[in-house]
């Protein structure tokens, strides 16, 4: 199969387009032919090699871990999905080797989901990685009720998009940061913007006089400082950025695939409450192009991989 891989750490230039061996399908897994796949910031981070002290590489990496495609054969033992289903998956292992920008991917039952009917291709694989954080961390680490205030970091980004929405849809009030040339984005996914930057405590202030409840930190730094500044006497932090949360009393949050959380995120997709907006599309020999622009760190929504269903 085509696919794009790396045989060491570095940048982008690391990344070539070539023949890799077809994945073998486990019992419990199905093997996905690849119509799309998302850009993440961890892919390069992961790369570049920074997560090497958590997660062991196992050379050469296929990068990537969301997915759109089409089930083409079940393992042994799955019964949860039929040659011919469209699905979408968070494929992440405990290791890198057997990523997504390929033109296939064994992915394990426990990382899928059915794709939203509503969603193409290339939307749906912007889905599971960011809608997943998002949905773990505003209801299973920051656990948002109805009626709190909520600041999201990145507001305008693939996690930040996501959290806006799902938190609006819980009934909170949403503050995002963004830059200016966002804020009329970040007002049509739900938040009231607020510029990031110098002042950001003070504009804070000014909008939640009575503090912060919950705290979204999607940056690290001086937003996650901020952010410990500026909450509510009882308010809860949480970062899937920055470890310094600790020093805050806050929680350090990473995503897991769960089939189940998917699942719920597909359907609010599916009935409209979230959308994904995919802000520009590679082919797979693109991707490290993909990459670089991921790098930069001015995305709007998704960046996404297509591959070419005819070959």
């Amino acid at each position: 199969m085509k696919a794009i891989s790396y045989s060491s750490y570095g940048p982008a230039d690391v990344l070539e387009y070539g023949d890799r061996p077809d994945p073998k399908v486990g019992p419990d897994s199905v093997l996905v032919k690849v119509r799309a796949a998302a850009v993440n910031p961890v892919d390069w981070k992961a790369r570049q090699g920074y997560l090497q002290s958590a997660l062991e590489a196992v050379f050469p990496v296929i990068p990537g871990w969301d997915v759109s495609g089409v089930v083409v054969q079940p393992g042994a033992a799955v019964d949860e999905f039929s040659v011919g289903d469209e699905v979408i998956g968070y494929v992440r292992e405990d290791f890198l080797s057997r990523g997504t920008l390929a033109e296939y991917v064994a992915a394990p039952v426990r990382t899928l989901a059915r794709k939203p009917l509503n969603l193409s291709f290339e939307e749906a694989a912007g889905l599971p990685l960011c809608g997943l954080t998002a949905y773990q961390v505003l209801h299973r680490t920051l656990k948002v009720q109805d009626g709190e205030t909520v600041l999201v970091h990145a507001a305008a980004g693939g996690v930040g998009s996501f959290a806006v929405q799902l938190a609006r849809h819980a009934g909170c009030r949403v503050i995002g940061t963004a830059g200016p040339h966002n804020h009329e984005y970040v007002r049509q996914l739900g938040a009231e913007p607020v510029e990031y930057g110098d002042g950001l405590a003070d504009r804070l202030r000014a909008l939640a006089p009575d503090g912060i409840d919950a705290a979204f930190d999607t940056v690290g730094g001086e937003a996650l400082r901020v952010s410990a500044e500026t909450l509510a006497h009882d308010g809860r932090l949480a970062s899937i950025a920055d470890a310094e949360v600790f020093s805050y009393g806050g929680r350090y949050a990473f995503v897991r695939p769960d089939a189940q959380d998917l699942t719920q995120i597909a359907e609010l997709a599916e009935q409209g409450i979230i959308t994904v907006h995919v802000d520009q599309v590679f082919t797979l020999e693109q991707a490290a192009d993909a990459y670089r622009l991921n790098e930069q760190g001015r995305t709007r929504g998704k960046i996404v991989v297509t591959v070419d269903w005819e070959n």
